[in-house]
């Protein structure tokens, strides 16, 4: 067995850490100079391996992520070279690499993140692309791991993620940050792939737990940095308050054996609080900037729950209220669902189960519709009716945890 390496490993430890903290950036710049995101992340790539063959010879530079920009660059002029660029261009390419040599500090330079994030949510690509494109370019994850969480395989997402790159540059997308004003008119779909890649429309039962887990922390991430990019915009908070809300109840979702806890069984104790602190900050945020819109309006009833922690109860009416704001601004099934729910514990079983009526011809395969009504006709009494529906619960849920929660409950009856 060979004896590991203490300056390889020092040096590949550097470079994962460079890569969290700076990717992003560095493929931004690239990209919005080069106006083309494949060559971009093939360039920083490119550079990366340069780094993990020739540090350990060479020593880690003063200025790690200096050194990645100023090689990505020399390997996009070099292909620039060798493609057959015109003779009058050569000069534009040296005067770029001079100035690429002075200014290669990533300090120094405008931070593209936003430009980059809003190109991959460009209005000529697939919405369902947006997310994975953003986690790619903007966080560096591979196919196969996005992959993994979208439930496709990696060959289909390493296509999918080629094609909607090709699709950016035939459409010659921009890689810039827009003006204010433009700004706020296209923001939005970044928001919805931050929230896709957290999880659509969190569902406190029925909710896989492995793919929310799955890019729970980068979207947590992505969001705060919004919150950094555009910070005028009351939504921006209002999706981080929403998803930090939710992660403060991470430890409390399973118990020691891995058993799934529904919101309302859930040791308030085990909440993180400076978690929870950081969300009421942004949603208090979100509110000052401008009426609640989507986002403000879930963390709000996020935060009603949160206040269970310091008062001991869920003040349902006030949830139920917050409910009918949401699926006034957006009537999704998730939201429907949860606001029958938010009804029933505020006015009653009956209550529940109307509003649920009113869902059935809509409900499918969605599972948390299901799990919803069998727990409102087992509280009306209903224990056939509750029973049928524990069973289209469980058959839809992908969490085993989940189905052994659903089956206990219908054991109840």
């Amino acid at each position: 067995m060979a004896t590991p390496d203490p300056e390889t490993d020092e040096t590949r430890a550097t470079a994962e850490v460079v890569a969290r903290r700076s990717y992003g950036r560095l493929v931004a710049s690239l990209a919005r100079r080069w106006g083309d995101l494949t060559r971009a992340e093939d360039a920083l790539a490119d550079a990366f391996e340069r780094a993990l063959r020739t540090w350990p010879d060479t020593g880690l530079p003063d200025q790690p992520e200096a050194w990645l920009l100023k090689t990505a660059h020399r390997r996009l002029i070099d292909g620039a070279r060798q493609s057959g660029v015109r003779a009058h261009a050569e000069p534009e390419l040296q005067r770029l690499l001079e100035e690429v040599s002075e200014r290669a500090d990533p300090d120094a330079l405008p931070d593209d993140r936003l430009g980059l994030m809003l190109a991959c949510a460009h209005p000529d690509l697939d919405p369902a692309l947006h997310t994975p494109l953003m986690l790619q370019a903007v966080l560096g994850l591979d196919a196969a791991r996005i992959g993994a969480a979208f439930l496709v395989s990696p060959a289909a997402m390493g296509q999918r993620l080629s094609r909607g790159k090709a699709r950016l540059r035939e459409r010659g997308a921009r890689f810039e940050q827009p003006g204010k004003d433009e700004l706020a008119g296209r923001i939005t779909p970044v928001l919805n792939a931050i929230y896709a890649a957290y999880g659509t429309g969190w569902d406190e039962i029925g909710a896989s737990e492995s793919r929310v887990r799955g890019l729970a922390d980068e979207a947590l991430y992505l969001s705060r940095l919004l919150t950094e990019l555009t910070p005028d915009i009351a939504e921006v908070w209002g999706l981080y308050a929403l998803i930090a809300h939710c992660e403060s109840r991470t430890p409390a979702r399973r118990d020691s054996e891995g058993r799934f806890i529904p919101l309302s069984d859930q040791d308030t104790a085990l909440w993180r609080e400076t978690t929870i602190q950081n969300a009421e900050t942004a949603l208090r945020r979100a509110l000052k900037l401008a009426p609640p819109g989507r986002y403000a309006l879930e963390a709000s009833i996020q935060s009603v729950h949160a206040e269970r922690r310091f008062t001991g109860e869920t003040n349902w009416l006030a949830a139920a209220a917050l409910y009918d704001g949401l699926v006034s601004h957006t009537p999704s099934l998730g939201a429907l669902t949860a606001r029958a729910c938010a009804h029933g514990e505020a006015f009653g079983a009956d209550r529940a189960l109307e509003a649920l009526a009113a869902l059935s011809d809509q409900a499918g395969a969605y599972q948390p519709f299901w799990a919803a009504q069998a727990h409102w006709l087992a509280q009306a009494g209903r224990g056939d009716e509750a029973a049928g529906a524990y069973e289209r619960a469980m058959a839809l849920s992908t969490d085993p945890a989940v189905r052994q929660y659903l089956f206990e409950r219908a054991q109840a009856l």
